[in-house]
């Protein structure tokens, strides 16, 4: 129940609801507006996603966003991808951690200091990511390109996973 929550939940949730929300505005400096229909169902999917965190309703309002982004800049992602995404990390991290145990369990500092590194450093391939984009915007197909793209992506989840991994060892 929603009375249950502690504080730490209550953050945790309102961060999973405003996540896809703010990503789907920041379209909005960037010269695009959203439809209000859009608007408002990404908000009610943000608001279940809160609700019920380990849900699949979550991946639908972040899909619709990241969807909405894609049409809405065809030629090239806009520099407020950069925050839409780190707002959606945020959302994603934050209804993980809501999932970890019953609404009235509390927030685990050392667990959520985790997260939030390991968020940061998800979130550093977005300005990455972008700076790409932008580089190879004005140009016609460059051949190989995404098979660069997908190798470095490989290269970076096997070195992410060895950090990891080697950090669960100490």
């Amino acid at each position: 129940m929603i009375r249950e929550w502690t504080r730490g939940q209550w953050g945790l949730r309102v961060t999973a609801a405003l996540g896809p929300v703010l990503a789907l505005l920041a379209t909005t400096p960037a010269g695009v507006q959203p439809r209000g229909w859009l608007v408002v169902l990404v908000a009610v999917l943000s608001l279940a996603h809160a609700r019920l965190p380990e849900s699949p309703v979550g991946t639908v309002a972040m899909g619709a966003v990241v969807v909405w982004w894609g049409v809405a800049f065809r030629e090239g992602p806009d520099a407020w991808a950069i925050p839409a995404a780190a707002a959606l990390v945020a959302s994603h991290v934050a209804a993980l951690l809501a999932g970890y145990g019953p609404d009235a369990l509390g927030v685990d500092p050392a667990t959520l200091r985790r997260w939030l590194v390991r968020a940061g450093a998800a979130f550093l391939l977005a300005p990455g990511a972008w700076l790409v984009a932008a580089a190879f915007r004005d140009r016609g197909e460059v051949p190989g390109v995404w098979v660069t793209g997908l190798v470095l992506a490989l290269v970076a989840v096997v070195a992410g996973s060895y950090a990891l991994n080697r950090g669960a060892e100490r």
